[in-house]
């Protein structure tokens, strides 16, 4: 295992691994107690328009899906806070216009022929230094407003209502809770790509839920596993030469295939 430390692209994703994966257990945890995960899948998928826009018009990938995704959580947010029983529709539908922007614009990209499957089950493996110090800068914004806001965030989770009540913005944290979602797609799709990122959001968040008794101890809980999926599958891409995304998500599969065995098993 340790001879591939000697590679800079082995250093690099694994760090990358690393800060997305903290910020995908924190996420994935607000996500998943507030019952938001289809609306950051829509948002995941229709982040491929972002990608398709950057392509188009030659800027970073990364600024290009942040911008697009942001958009789409702040369009959903005003769309759906209100409108709850529409969600699904809403979500579907910009679901679907998200990815179609992205294939036209990339279609209309002259001499564009590089393979867009990198960006549909990631690229672990091709991440640069600049690519690093976006996702560290992400960490840091989750990081500072789940410690920030922690308060507010565990109160719309467990009961609106009630946090209405308090004079808590309900509708500004549900809009942030978005928002920080969508950036933590953007930088997760190039460690799983966009068609795996919830997995990575949900499954060791569904994990933690089972060995947690508070919000905090969950995302903690989860932020830990989820690195611990992600180095075991780069470790597993590595070894046999597979698609790294796709291995971090079926180490993550198994992790919970056994934790739920554990779980279920006889008890003594």
């Amino acid at each position: 295992m340790m001879e591939i430390l000697h590679y800079t692209f082995m250093q690099n994703a694994l760090i990358a691994g690393i800060l997305v994966s903290l910020a995908a257990g924190i996420i994935g945890s607000l996500i998943v107690v507030n019952r938001l995960v289809f609306l950051t899948g829509g948002v995941a998928h229709s982040s491929y328009g972002g990608i398709g826009m950057a392509i188009y018009f030659g800027l970073p990938i990364f600024l290009g899906a942040s911008l697009f995704t942001v958009a789409t959580a702040l369009l959903l947010a005003w769309l759906t806070f209100q409108k709850r029983h529409l969600s699904d529709t809403y979500i579907g539908l910009i679901w679907a216009v998200g990815m179609a922007i992205g294939v036209i614009f990339v279609d209309l990209t002259p001499g564009y022929n590089t393979d867009l499957m990198s960006y549909l089950f990631g690229s672990i493996l091709a991440v640069q230094r600049s690519d690093l110090w976006f996702m560290g800068s992400l960490l840091a914004v989750v990081l500072f407003a789940v410690h920030r806001w922690y308060r507010e965030f565990l109160a719309i989770s467990y009961d609106s209502d009630y946090a209405a009540l308090r004079g808590i913005p309900t509708g500004r944290f549900y809009t942030l809770l978005l928002i920080l979602s969508a950036l933590t797609v953007v930088v997760a799709i190039k460690v799983v790509g966009l068609i795996l990122v919830l997995a990575l959001m949900t499954i060791p968040t569904h994990i933690a839920s089972h060995r947690s008794s508070t919000l905090y101890g969950m995302m903690m809980l989860s932020a830990l596993l989820a690195v611990l999926f992600t180095l075991a599958g780069l470790w597993l891409s590595y070894r046999y030469d597979l698609t790294s995304g796709a291995c971090i998500i079926l180490a993550a599969a198994a992790g919970l295939v056994l934790e739920s065995l554990w779980r279920l098993g006889p008890k003594a």
